[in-house]
């Protein structure tokens, strides 16, 4: 499924507005993903580590007034931030797959990452990538017109697309000209087909394992798969969810590694 575990540095995989481009791998986390006086993640200690925040658009979670705490923050810390669009689900968070046409998928990410564009433009940032949430990403890596409909809200907003390297984000994009950024993931774990394995409740992550597999995979050794399959996985980011119970270990262990 995927073909070079190398980490990714070829020009048109680089996120265009990143005030952290500079050729090397980037840590990015999904953000904002809470709703009124919940919050569900870690993101103001995230902020202090990550260089690129995905922020939650409304349909999975993150109403207006998270979305305006989440990008402010990230412009205070200099983080750059993408829209991370959800499947229209507040009680399964997103998690639950649902039958879509390609026209809704266009109309969804459309119109959160259009929500987002306005608090982003209140603090004087603009709109790094796209990166799908939950259920939708896997729908979107797995079917070829839906992905079209992502990659063309990507192509109308000039921005790069985050997603999975060997799957139908990748094609899919590098078909209709859209800048690609393969990501890896360090706490879901990894079907021996390459296929994220999704958990509807984030369990921990042991930093220590979290940072060894990004060691070897940037020395160029393959990452494993739940039934030990070796994986060649190629990553231009590195994503930890912020959701997870532990995830500000997990992130500071992953930048240990990055440097």
């Amino acid at each position: 499924m995927h073909t070079n575990v190398t980490p990714d540095t070829s020009a048109d995989t680089s996120p265009r507005t990143s005030p952290h481009d500079s050729g090397r791998v980037l840590l990015n986390s999904d953000m904002g993903e809470g709703l009124g006086l919940h919050e569900f993640g870690n993101d103001e200690a995230l902020m202090r580590i990550i260089d690129v925040a995905n922020v939650a658009c409304g349909y999975h979670a993150g109403d207006p007034d998270v979305m305006e705490r989440t990008v402010a923050m990230a412009a205070e810390h200099g983080v750059a931030v993408g829209a991370h669009p959800g499947l229209p689900d507040i009680v399964g968070f997103g998690r639950r797959r649902m039958v879509l046409t390609p026209a809704e998928v266009e109309s969804i990410i459309l119109y959160q990452t259009g929500a987002l564009t306005a608090f982003l433009a209140k603090h004087g940032l603009e709109l790094n990538h796209i990166k799908p949430h939950g259920s939708l990403y896997g729908m979107l890596a797995g079917d070829e017109e839906l992905m079209q409909a992502a990659a063309g809200t990507a192509l109308q907003f000039g921005v790069p697309f985050f997603g999975l390297a060997g799957t139908a984000h990748e094609s899919v994009c590098r078909a209709m000209g859209v800048d690609f950024v393969p990501e890896l993931y360090v706490d879901l774990n990894y079907g021996p087909a390459g296929e994220l394995l999704i958990q509807r409740r984030p369990a921990p992550t042991d930093p220590d394992a979290a940072a060894e597999r990004v060691s070897r995979a940037l020395a160029g050794k393959p990452v494993l798969a739940v039934d030990g399959t070796e994986l060649d996985i190629r990553f231009r980011s590195i994503c930890v969810h912020s959701d997870a119970p532990n995830s500000v270990a997990v992130a500071t262990a992953v930048r240990a590694v990055l440097g």
